[in-house]
């Protein structure tokens, strides 16, 4: 009994966070580093007729009745010579209660900066939908104004920079310049939940280490205004081109597992276990669980027989 009335005072305080928080609002993926332009409108394969298309559903907190839940789906291809586009839907979810679709358009530009490296400036811009049902809550003062229902349609526009090549990258992005609030001086409350600036820096490097074996660490630190600076490092070992495996850390946070397999040459599979290393772990909360599909597709037969690292990023 104990520790199911603390499961739900922790969810309690989740929603509240989601609500009133200041802190890291953007929704996290473990495997983010196959899903880049989630968080940088920049983000480019330069691979002519080649569609990109992907999803992650993320599930938290397997032990707690109502955990934050985040399905994400992406398509990328370019269009033209150095220019690339992108298509990013992004649902986020706590129980009933708080419900978060993000749906954006990405251009990008890319410039060549040498024989091997290339340089891309990309803009996203779209909408996000916020749905609370905050009237639902069991609490002990359901006249406080702060408990109502929220329903807002909000703008995005980010922006971002990427260098790449055909085994590195290095990207910064702001994935959202806009603080937008969900409510704003109504029944005598001044503001009730506002979206902070996120700031991403992404990296990543792929060491052929043999004809049959190759080492890809990444990183992406986040940074927000009232949190503390966020960390991910990860160390993925592929095999034959085909069986990825490695390991993660999120400083203070969790360590992670994760592998992915290419069924086909167009179709690759992954997963992720997130496990807490920080003072969450000790209320059982259960792990997170990470579901990865990704497709590439060449429409057009254009890189038939081009071999190149396969996506990383």
């Amino acid at each position: 009994m104990k520790k199911i009335i603390t499961k739900y005072l922790i969810f309690a305080g989740i929603i509240l966070f989601s609500i009133k928080g200041m802190a890291q609002q953007d929704p996290l993926f473990t495997q983010y580093m196959y899903n880049m332009s989630v968080i940088n409108p920049a983000y480019a394969t330069d691979d002519p007729g080649m569609l990109n298309l992907g999803g992650i559903y993320r599930s938290q907190w397997q032990d707690v009745d109502g955990a934050p839940s985040t399905a994400n789906f992406f398509a990328h291809t370019p269009v033209r010579e150095r220019v690339e586009l992108g298509l990013t839907v992004v649902h986020d979810e706590i129980g009933n209660i708080v419900k978060e679709n993000n749906i954006t358009a990405d251009f990008a530009y890319v410039l060549p900066v040498s024989e091997r490296s290339k340089l891309s400036f990309g803009i996203k811009g779209g909408l996000t939908t916020y749905d609370a049902n905050l009237t639902g809550l069991n609490v002990n003062d359901p006249s406080d104004p702060a408990l109502q229902n929220i329903n807002e349609v909000l703008p995005v526009v980010g922006v971002g920079a990427f260098w790449f090549g055909d085994n590195y990258y290095l990207g910064a992005s702001v994935p959202n310049l806009f603080t937008s609030k969900y409510l704003d001086d109504a029944e005598g409350v001044k503001a009730i939940g506002e979206e902070a600036i996120h700031y991403y820096l992404t990296g990543g490097y792929v060491f052929q280490l043999n004809p049959n074996l190759k080492l890809k660490p990444a990183f992406m630190a986040r940074g927000v205004e009232g949190a503390p600076l966020a960390v991910d490092v990860t160390a993925n070992v592929l095999l034959y081109d085909r069986l990825e495996a490695g390991v993660g850390y999120r400083f203070n946070e969790t360590i992670t597992g994760l592998v992915n397999f290419k069924i086909t040459p167009s179709l690759r599979v992954g997963y992720a276990y997130d496990h807490f290393t920080s003072d969450f772990a000790t209320y059982d909360l259960g792990g997170t669980h990470e579901i990865m599909l990704l497709f590439d597709l060449d429409l057009f037969g254009l890189t038939k027989g081009y071999d190149k690292s396969p996506r990383f990023f």
